[in-house]
């Protein structure tokens, strides 16, 4: 994966929180684009191919585990990285999720933890 500028999609039905993610990436310099749920999401993904997606894990009409599942079916998204994003702990979104996915974001977060957790998902520095 590159660093840098990169072309990152939100997906997350709470419009505050990806307001403010979207806000924190612009910053640093990303091209950002938001999506109100999963389906949307992916139709997003399909348009302009993202370097990474933040997704949260519950939402209404396809939620973060239906979606990975989505986006891993799909040929030219299929090795997207995927930071999940829930206010849970991340041993109940690691059992759904099945593991697929490069890092945790827990919610609330600090802008900080934003900035790490995409860098190191962005320069495949997943540990």
């Amino acid at each position: 994966m590159r660093t840098g500028v990169a072309f990152i999609l939100i997906i997350d039905d709470e419009f505050s929180v990806a307001e403010v993610v979207e806000a924190i990436l612009t910053d640093a310099g990303h091209e950002v684009v938001t999506a109100s749920n999963g389906r949307q999401g992916l139709e997003r993904a399909k348009e302009k191919r993202p370097d990474l997606v933040l997704l949260d894990f519950m939402m209404p009409i396809m939620g973060g585990p239906s979606t990975i599942k989505a986006l891993r079916k799909e040929p030219g998204l299929r090795d997207i990285p995927v930071v999940v994003m829930s206010s849970l702990p991340e041993a109940s979104v690691s059992q759904s999720a099945k593991g697929d996915y490069v890092a945790f974001l827990r919610k609330p977060f600090r802008i900080r933890d934003v900035l790490d957790v995409v860098s190191g998902a962005l320069s495949g520095d997943h540990g």
